[in-house]
């Protein structure tokens, strides 16, 4: 499927998966509006799609720990556009560690309002693009982390915490916003391997069942989800874990 007639916003794209998105979505012709925490890392990935030939690629400042870095970044959004038809909710800082004393008590608020506090405002704030759309649909990286239960990750409390919060989320909105034709679609991967999509590794990195998750299987999720016709609501996607 071609994106051409699709404007996507995607947060925390300035590095890793996020940035995967922003470029493999511009390839298939989407317009895209990409954050970063730092106006410099999203500029970085603009460039580089606009290098590939695609035009119509736009890099924003989001800080998704601070509420008027977030209401600056819709704005900025609405201010090209009219509509979002996609928002991916990517962005939320990683806290390694298992053990619950060993971060800062600034990395623990930080992680927890960088997943938790930021979904919930963007999408607050690019609500009114959304639904200015005939066909809306928001994207939400969450994590096995936040599946009950779940265990075997080594990240630390907060991020389980987050996780969790953006579960929870995502479950009462996907409910609230279906009478308004809003899709909520939300994904729990374990860790996966994340090659970097201009790279030969793209291709050739292993995808058989003995294999660990990968960006390329991630997207096309993303992409089956998205492409569906709209009387079909493909609430979470969940993955085992090898």
């Amino acid at each position: 499927m071609r994106f051409d007639d699709h404007r996507v916003v995607i947060t925390a794209a300035g590095r890793d998966f996020g940035r995967t998105l922003a470029i493999r979505l511009a390839d298939l012709g989407a317009e895209v509006f990409l954050s970063a925490r730092s106006l410099a890392a999203a500029e970085r990935v603009r460039d580089e799609i606009r290098a590939r030939g695609h035009r119509h690629v736009h890099a924003h400042a989001c800080d998704l720990t601070d509420p008027a870095s977030i209401r600056d970044f819709a704005t900025g959004v609405a201010q090209r556009t009219d509509r979002v038809d996609i928002l991916i909710n990517n962005g939320a800082r990683y806290l390694h560690g298992p053990d619950l004393l060993s971060a800062s008590d600034s990395d623990v608020v930080d992680t927890i309002a960088s997943g938790a506090t930021g979904t919930v405002l963007t999408v607050k704030s690019f609500l009114p693009l959304l639904l200015n759309s005939d066909k809306p649909d928001v994207v939400t990286m969450v994590s096995a982390c936040g599946t009950a239960g779940h265990h075997r990750s080594d990240a630390h409390d907060a991020f389980y915490a987050a996780k969790s919060a953006q579960a929870g989320f995502t479950e009462i909105l996907s409910k609230r916003l279906r009478p308004q034709g809003v899709r909520v679609i939300s994904l729990y991967p374990p860790d996966f391997d994340n090659p970097d999509p201009l790279s030969e590794d793209w291709e050739s990195t292993p995808r058989k069942a003995k294999d660990a998750l990968t960006a390329q299987s991630i997207l096309e999720c993303v992409l089956f989800a998205v492409a569906q016709p709209r009387d079909c609501f493909i609430k979470a996607f969940h993955f085992e874990q090898v």
